[in-house]
């Protein structure tokens, strides 16, 4: 287990996810949230679960992300503001 880069993924964590709570673009946050689940899944191959790894990239930085950024570009605006 490498400390260094344990405290860098983490140091990258935080502002990533405050990111994605502070952001008004729907699509922005989707692809911030990709971002953080792929960071997640560095960070769970780092640790050594490997299988945990291997389900947060296909599922949270992988389909989650395709589906939500699909989701909101389908999706229209009710007002022209």
């Amino acid at each position: 287990m490498i400390v260094s880069f344990d405290l860098i993924i983490l140091i990258l964590l935080i502002p990533v996810a405050l990111l994605a709570l502070r952001v008004r673009d729907l699509l922005s946050a989707a692809m911030i949230l990709g971002a953080y689940s792929f960071l997640m899944c560095l960070l769970w191959a780092e640790m050594g679960a490997v299988d945990v790894a291997f389900t947060e990239a296909a599922v949270g930085a992988g389909l989650s992300t395709v589906f939500m950024v699909a989701t909101v570009l389908r999706t229209t605006r009710r007002s022209s503001d």
